[in-house]
């Protein structure tokens, strides 16, 4: 009897306390989650009071829509670009600001507060330096590349977004990776001193394989803010020009809430879930392979 007092005391005492976040969660994640699964077949436009079953209609229109697969292989390319700029510039930074150098404390700051300035606020201030700074400074000194905005040609619109991705991202992984170089056991760096390694050696063959978690950690983040990029990418660019910077999530955002066609747009946001999904999985999956213990 007592054994069935305790346990209904230690239920009540964990719903208490688990009972507030779980439906958080619940209400937030879960349940808009299947109701978007069910959107997926129906043909509702987001208006109308009625929604029609379709079946699998809208998921055999997601490979019919060209726009979305142009948009997917587009992210790819940013993905692919942004991944390994950020993860270069953030160890670097990281090795850089281990050495003991003085004030590292205020750099590491520095590095880190574009990371805490919102997508959109971002893309503003990023908008006016292409559009109105740097155009100034190429008119008057006369550097060609730098005289017409960034954000007109649909190359240059696409490498502007890139080097934004990686100045708000760089300082976050920074951290990362600062705090794995700090885990580093100095024990094991002195004995390879003694035993005549250089600062080469020692990096390559100690540093970067103790590292892996911290760069498990840091490439599963930027593929994950790579393909959901949509803040930046509005504010920025909106996608332009020609649509030759609309990435996966800005297509799918259109096609659900512009063009009013949410069965489709859920269905393209299930299948872009999913290759996600696989892609981070398989970098998990591989990277772990890799990681050797102290």
């Amino acid at each position: 009897m007592n054994t069935e007092k305790g346990r209904w005391s230690r239920l009540r005492g964990g719903l208490l306390f688990t009972g507030p976040t779980l439906f958080c969660f619940l209400t937030v994640m879960i349940v808009p989650f299947f109701y978007g699964l069910y959107l997926t077949f129906t043909n509702w436009d987001g208006i109308s009071t009625t929604q029609s079953l379709v079946g699998f209609d809208n998921y055999l229109g997601v490979f019919k829509d060209a726009v979305f697969w142009k948009s997917f292989g587009l992210t790819l390319k940013y993905v692919l670009f942004t991944v390994i700029l950020v993860n270069a510039v953030a160890f670097l930074l990281a090795f850089g600001l281990t050495r003991g150098m003085k004030g590292q404390n205020i750099f590491r700051a520095g590095f880190f507060v574009p990371n805490l300035v919102g997508g959109i606020v971002l893309g503003l201030i990023w908008q006016f330096i292409f559009s109105q700074v740097l155009v100034y400074i190429g008119t008057k000194t006369g550097i060609p590349f730098l005289e017409a905005s960034w954000l007109s040609e649909p190359g240059k619109a696409f490498w502007s977004l890139v080097l934004v991705t990686v100045w708000q991202y760089a300082g976050y992984m920074m951290v990362i990776y600062i705090a794995g170089l700090m885990s580093v056991p100095n024990d094991i760096l002195e004995a390879a001193s003694i035993d005549g390694a250089n600062g080469w050696t020692k990096l390559g063959r100690i540093t970067l394989p103790l590292m892996v978690p911290s760069f498990v950690v840091c490439i599963f983040l930027t593929l994950q803010r790579g393909f959901m990029v949509y803040d930046v990418n509005l504010s920025l660019t909106k996608g332009g020009p020609f649509k030759s910077t609309e990435m996966v999530s800005m297509h799918v955002y259109g096609k659900a809430f512009l063009s009013r066609d949410y069965g489709l747009g859920q269905a393209e946001a299930l299948v872009l879930f999913l290759l996600v999904t696989v892609i981070t999985l398989l970098q998990v999956y591989f990277s772990k392979k890799l990681e050797v213990e102290a």
